[in-house]
């Protein structure tokens, strides 16, 4: 598994890096067929409403990845936060997938912890696409406001609404946008209590 660390505005230490380095040790225990461990680190703008060091883990495996990220006063911290999400998120999809074998189903999720040639979103497809709080259009600083937009862009990939499932799961979203495959419809599936989903449809015809 390759573990790759890299720094925006902050300096990347030596005990930083082995301090990551340690922590890769469980997830290659738990994902023998990781591919990637990336770890970004950032230092947010004084103007964020989260103020302090942010650190984005995204970790690729055959058919799927598993991301999370946490913002805290130090990167230390923010990684020990981030972390901890990943574990849970990792610990959810092996749950849910002893579910979906003693229901005779197969998920994307087993994709990702059994390598199976299964198809889903690929990895490019989890890029983000963040805005500067308090600048406009043109990039000039504007006026200050608490209010600040996150966007995101990804590629309309067409998959069942259990596939989606998986997906928001592995990432760790409390909703995810696809191209439901039995409809062709741009869809969303949402996570309600405990194991169960809803899925929100888009239809011209629909009053």
């Amino acid at each position: 598994m390759d573990v790759i660390i890299r720094g925006r505005n902050v300096s990347i230490t030596d005990r930083f890096e082995d301090y990551v380095g340690a922590k890769t040790e469980k997830i290659a225990s738990l994902l023998p067929k990781a591919q990637k461990f990336e770890v970004r680190v950032s230092r947010t703008s004084d103007k964020s409403p989260e103020h302090g060091d942010r650190v984005e883990i995204t970790i690729v495996v055959p058919g799927s990845v598993i991301r999370a990220e946490a913002t805290s006063g130090d990167k230390f911290s923010a990684f020990d936060i981030a972390y901890g999400r990943v574990l849970e998120r990792v610990r959810r999809a092996k749950d849910k997938r002893k579910v979906d074998h003693r229901k005779g189903k197969v998920s994307v999720a087993d994709g990702a912890f059994a390598g199976l040639d299964i198809e889903a979103a690929p990895p490019e497809a989890f890029g983000l696409h963040t805005g500067d709080a308090g600048r406009d259009e043109n990039g000039q600083e504007d006026d200050y406001t608490p209010i600040f937009i996150r966007t995101k862009s990804f590629p309309a990939v067409e998959m069942t609404a259990e596939a989606a499932v998986d997906q928001m799961e592995l990432v760790g979203h409390d909703f995810y946008l696809f191209i439901d495959a039995a409809n062709g419809r741009p869809s969303v599936v949402y996570r309600r209590k405990g194991w169960n989903y809803g899925v929100i449809s888009l239809d011209d015809a629909a009053e």
